[in-house]
């Protein structure tokens, strides 16, 4: 039987991924862990997150979570993360005042702004809350049956900008362009949340339960 290891770090949106996951494979094992040893051996990873990112890092490395997702990401295993857990992996964030994440990837997490427009200058709310279109650049196991300019569920204030244009797996715009996904060997990563976008985010964790971490 298949298994997957959601890594619980007391800041993720838990029970909805768990739930999700379990209804697009029924049969499969869902280990809301935070247990090394629970998420060594599972067949794949992921990294949910919600909420402010000095407190997420402050708990991932309390708990020894940056140890476990380095070694699962090293290890070749498919790997994902959502949300928060997307902008965990690039090296700074300016929220709380600027915060050192795990810095897999070389990239930044940016502030979307006080006096946010859209091409017209008509003001935008922040957060970016609501559904919007990803534009895929790459063409990845993960947006299989999933349309290019399908919508998905975001809730954010920050957004993530790669160095690397190579690792790009989409893009959206709200007021700025910006990554909302990262694709890298066994990793992928995403801003918006799966979980709660129905059709299009079941099927893209269907596609993560049935991809084998090659790219």
């Amino acid at each position: 039987m298949s298994s997957i290891a959601v890594i619980d770090y007391g800041m993720g949106n838990l029970h909805s991924v768990a739930k999700a996951l379990e209804h697009v494979q029924p049969g499969v094992e869902v280990r809301v862990t935070a247990d090394p040893e629970q998420v060594r051996s599972a067949d794949r990873v992921l990294l949910p997150g919600v909420g402010a990112i000095r407190d997420c890092m402050a708990e991932i490395r309390r708990l020894g979570v940056d140890r476990e997702v380095r070694e699962a990401i090293a290890s070749g295993k498919p790997f994902l993360g959502i949300c928060v857990g997307y902008q965990a992996l690039v090296q700074f964030s300016e929220e709380n005042a600027g915060i050192d994440c795990l810095g897999e990837f070389e990239g930044r997490v940016n502030f979307f702004g006080d006096d946010l427009r859209d091409q017209s200058g008509e003001r935008l709310k922040v957060p970016h809350m609501g559904w919007n279109q990803v534009q895929q650049s790459i063409d990845h196991p993960l947006w299989a049956d999933i349309d290019n300019g399908t919508r998905f569920y975001f809730v954010h204030s920050y957004y993530v900008k790669l160095a690397n244009r190579g690792q790009v797996a989409a893009t959206c715009n709200y007021g700025v362009d910006f990554d909302v996904a990262l694709a890298h060997k066994n990793v992928f990563a995403v801003q918006f949340h799966p979980e709660k976008s129905h059709t299009a985010g079941l099927q893209l964790l269907k596609n993560f339960l049935n991809w084998d971490g090659r790219f």
